[in-house]
């Protein structure tokens, strides 16, 4: 069993309930079900840590949100801009 590095933060189901993402305050995403992975922050040096998470309305995308504003978008969630 390996040992995560940094502590879940959003678990989001995906539209039609057969799946779910979960989040981690490093960047980091797993998909479980019918959630497919889009990509994700981990690796990525962060000024804040992520918060939490939503998907898009067909589920082929999602947002991660960062503690100081930032928004990140992965498939396709389309990027309208950020606080940070």
């Amino acid at each position: 069993m390996s040992e995560l590095m940094s502590p879940a933060v959003a678990i989001v189901p995906t539209p039609r309930g057969q799946g779910y993402y979960l989040v981690f305050a490093d960047g980091g995403v797993f998909s479980y079900g019918d959630a497919h992975f889009w990509g994700s922050m981990a690796g990525v040096e962060l000024n804040a840590p992520i918060v939490d998470a939503a998907v898009t309305a067909s589920g082929e995308g999602y947002w991660l949100l960062g503690a100081d504003g930032g928004v990140f978008a992965f498939g396709n969630a389309g990027f309208f801009g950020t606080v940070a």
